[in-house]
């Protein structure tokens, strides 16, 4: 048995790792809720994975290279668009924001889940060629417009379903199974593109079915105190800013504090959504890598990383308020545009891995502030307002990040000089960081904190 010994170590690591993730480990009010939640998210991102950013741009370039009616420099654009849709698609968060309102919430986010599948199964229909990718790009950008709708409502149901000392604590274990489905889903993906490009014929539905599954689940999911949310927003009172674009510019003009995030949170994010576009072209154009490859950097090794980040990150989220949380994070993500860089410059994949592997830290601490960082600026009746006013912001330098990144590709990368490129989207990185670490000294509690000590 001694012999055996070092083997059961590994193997009692894993089973604890699994064990956490049993709803005995939270308190018992909140078990069923997250029951139910936490398997509903193992089936939905399979589906998801396969219009994953990272993911999907790595098989409309490789997969429309050279194809009929296909013009290199619009495949370039194509390839910069269907990375950045999910956050070119947040510009409709106001849209579901307000039409949301005074609605039940689990059904409302239930359809959006449906009609995202229905989408993700309609790309098997279209042809590899000019028009092919024109309707790839457009059903694309209305499975991740569903989307959108999915990520701005169920940011309600989080706050009043888990108390603020249990919800960073769900959330990094609910992103750690997304994480690690949407990793399985483009490892498949990767894996059936390099047997054949045309096999998203079949695989793309086969993903939707999984889909359609975990909505199933999903769709049993109780909202606590659902009326009394419905009440609040229904409140003629109650005001309605963040269901506009004018009621944008009056919330951000009422609290000043968030206002100023939301600056550094332009800039730190456009130097990030910068990033995938360029990332893409060195490693399909210049470093050669197949599918498999490609979406490995892209999406599989972030996304393995990232169980291994999270709840490194959601302690610290669960002990500081978020502009001192990014002011920590955000250097995570310099580091990884500095590896990435540096795969440019000296043509290597290895330095290409390693800045994968950093972004998976990133985006561990990344998923956690973007579904709960608005909370520590909004009351709980105005939750909704303030996702949205952060989600739409998103989305515009969604729409210019890609177009700037891929310009300045266009314009470098013919003379040798890609690795530039990526150089800008690190300086804008970090001056988006030192940006969040410049309002530190105005940090004010929490609106849940004054509320518990009312």
């Amino acid at each position: 048995m001694r012999e055996l010994a070092p083997f059961f170590v590994p193997f009692n690591l894993l089973m604890g790792f699994v064990r956490s993730f049993h709803p005995a480990t939270l308190p018992p009010m909140l078990r069923l809720t997250y029951g139910r939640e936490i398997v509903s998210w193992a089936f939905l991102p399979l589906m998801l994975g396969a219009i994953e950013g990272g993911t999907i741009a790595i098989v409309v370039k490789k997969a429309f290279t050279g194809q009929p009616g296909v013009d290199p420099l619009w495949l370039d654009l194509a390839t910069a668009w269907v990375g950045a849709a999910p956050n070119v698609a947040n510009l409709t968060s106001f849209v579901w924001a307000a039409l949301a309102k005074g609605r039940a919430k689990v059904p409302f986010i239930s359809w959006l889940q449906i009609a995202a599948c229905v989408l993700v199964a309609a790309i098997a229909l279209f042809p590899r060629d000019g028009l092919g990718l024109v309707l790839v790009c457009i059903a694309l950008g209305l499975a991740r417009t569903a989307w959108t709708g999915v990520i701005t409502v169920r940011a309600a149901v989080w706050r009043n379903n888990y108390p603020t000392a249990n919800r960073a604590k769900i959330a990094g274990k609910l992103a750690t199974i997304q994480s690690i489905t949407l990793a399985l889903s483009g490892l498949g993906v990767g894996l059936a593109m390099d047997a054949s490009p045309d096999n998203y014929h079949y695989l793309f539905p086969v993903l939707a079915l999984f889909g359609l599954i975990g909505n199933q689940i999903y769709r049993k999911v109780r909202l606590r105190r659902a009326r009394q949310l419905q009440r609040a927003e229904l409140d003629g009172r109650k005001k309605d800013a963040g269901f506009s674009p004018m009621g944008m510019v009056t919330l951000l003009r009422e609290d000043r504090l968030y206002a100023s995030f939301m600056w550094w949170m332009s800039v730190f994010g456009f130097g990030n959504l910068m990033l995938m576009a360029p990332m893409t072209y060195v490693v399909a154009d210049e470093l050669k890598m197949g599918y498999t490859a490609g979406i490995l950097i892209n999406t599989i090794i972030p996304l393995a990383v990232m169980p291994l980040a999270i709840p490194l990150w959601a302690r610290l989220m669960d002990r500081t308020h978020i502009i001192e949380f990014r002011s920590i994070h955000g250097w995570s993500f310099v580091s990884a545009s500095l590896a990435i860089t540096i795969a440019a410059w000296l043509a290597s994949p290895a330095w290409m891995f390693a800045g994968a592997a950093l972004l998976g830290v990133g985006f561990a601490g990344g998923t956690l502030a973007w579904n709960l960082g608005h909370q520590d600026f909004a009351p709980a009746e105005r939750d909704a307002e303030y996702m949205a006013v952060h989600v739409s912001l998103n989305g515009i330098r969604g729409i210019l990040a890609p177009i700037a990144s891929w310009w300045l590709y266009q314009s470098f990368a013919p003379r040798g000089y890609s690795s530039l490129v990526l150089l800008i989207c690190t300086l804008v990185n970090a001056i988006g960081v030192l940006g969040f670490m410049s309002l530190r000294p105005r940090i004010r509690p929490k609106p849940d904190d004054l509320a518990a000590t009312a």
